[in-house]
């Protein structure tokens, strides 16, 4: 099977398999654990010529001259919510602070409207779709644009009591997932040889809104911790 007829293949299995029988609380805690800790593994390199992944190790420290003289520090960057290594990293329950149910109305208080403008920018990226995959037509994708945005949000150590994480393991490859977690959290080590890895047979319009995707998912998980830490500390 070429890449796109695997991936729609898996999507059909897992969709039927969800009608079935669901997956139980338990099991679906469980695969979160195992997805966050494998995302902290994950390092982002460059893809070799034959397209499989090059991990390299990267200093944190070292920004590139090209981006450096953008900006005034430049040892900032994104640092891993837990440290390799550790049995217990911290989880973020999204029952617990949600966007729709505490971040909007909060950031509202904050400054007037622009929760209204978040919202619809968070809604419309999320639900953007030609119902296409590359060459085929009438695809639901929701279960595919849900993986990505969940797993971006499974790297900050948010979790979906309602979401099987087991979706992001069978729907995202592993040079995939690198490309998410460098696009997501090192942006400025993206290069069009690691764009075009992935999802080779897709448009360029779907691969621009998995793009689009990770950002707004990165966005709403920093304003998610943000705005619970506000939260806490008015009340």
């Amino acid at each position: 099977l070429s890449e796109l007829e695997a991936l729609m293949e898996r999507m059909k299995r897992l969709q039927e398999d969800k009608e079935d029988e669901e997956a139980s609380q338990e099991e679906m805690a469980t695969r979160f654990e195992k997805e966050k800790k494998e995302s902290l593994l994950v390092i982002t390199g460059g893809i070799s010529k034959h397209f499989d992944v090059q991990f390299t190790a990267f200093d944190d420290e070292i920004v590139s001259m090209d981006v450096s003289r953008y900006i005034e520090d430049p040892g900032f960057g994104y640092k891993d919510f837990a440290r390799r290594g550790e049995d217990h990293l911290p989880t973020f329950r999204a029952q617990d602070y949600t966007w729709e149910n505490h971040g909007f109305s909060l950031v509202n208080r904050l400054y007037s409207d622009i929760g209204h403008l978040l919202d619809e920018k968070f809604r419309m990226v999320y639900n953007l779709t030609y119902n296409t995959m590359a060459t085929h037509e009438d695809v639901d994708t929701t279960m595919l644009r849900r993986a990505l945005f969940n797993y971006v949000h499974c790297m900050y150590g948010i979790r979906y009591d309602d979401y099987d994480y087991g979706e992001v393991n069978q729907l995202l490859e592993r040079s995939l997932k690198v490309y998410i977690k460098t696009v997501t959290c090192y942006p400025e080590r993206t290069t069009k040889r690691m764009y075009d890895s992935y999802w080779r047979q897709f448009k360029h319009s779907e691969k621009v809104h998995v793009n689009l995707l990770l950002m707004e998912a990165r966005m709403q998980a920093e304003l998610l911790y943000a705005l619970r830490a506000i939260t806490r500390h008015l009340t």
